[in-house]
């Protein structure tokens, strides 16, 4: 949380991957009824604890959330979006992912899928995710992420 003047309000900042495989599939995951926005498609990713840097904290929640290992060195900074409420702000920053160890599985989540792009768009998503995915049609064409072995 971020928050220079305590009568303002605080803003958490929060990072998600968009992991991409050689199929140009995108890993999406469902949050689990009982947490706000359940039920809706997300980006895997979490929040930034004070101190730490946004891709060592993203690679911490990949493998929380997923049992994945990725080198924060292999995540590539793709946009950000930010959404409001009267008690906080929130910015998410969403990375660009083709490598890592391991097989993403469902820890926290209720359910998680491969999709191409043009199908995040039927998915019910959070208000942070939802313009993040026109940014990641963009990028996948033609494709900008580094190739890799994921």
């Amino acid at each position: 949380m971020i928050n220079a003047n305590p009568t303002e309000t605080p803003i958490f900042l929060v990072v998600a991957a968009a992991l991409i495989d050689r199929d140009q599939r995108i890993f999406v995951q469902q949050r689990a009824t009982g947490k706000q926005h359940g039920g809706l498609w997300e980006f895997p990713g979490g929040k930034v604890e004070p101190g730490e840097a946004p891709e060592v904290a993203l690679a911490r929640e990949l493998d929380e959330e997923l049992g994945i290992n990725v080198a924060p060195s292999a995540l590539r900074p793709l946009s950000f979006a930010t959404v409001s409420s009267a008690d906080r702000h929130l910015l998410l920053l969403l990375y660009c992912a083709r490598e890592w160890t391991g097989s993403p599985r469902a820890i926290s989540a209720a359910s998680t899928r491969w999709v191409h792009v043009e199908s995040l768009r039927q998915l019910a998503m959070p208000p942070a995710d939802l313009p993040l995915v026109d940014v990641l049609a963009q990028e996948l064409s033609p494709i900008r992420c580094s190739s890799g072995n994921a």
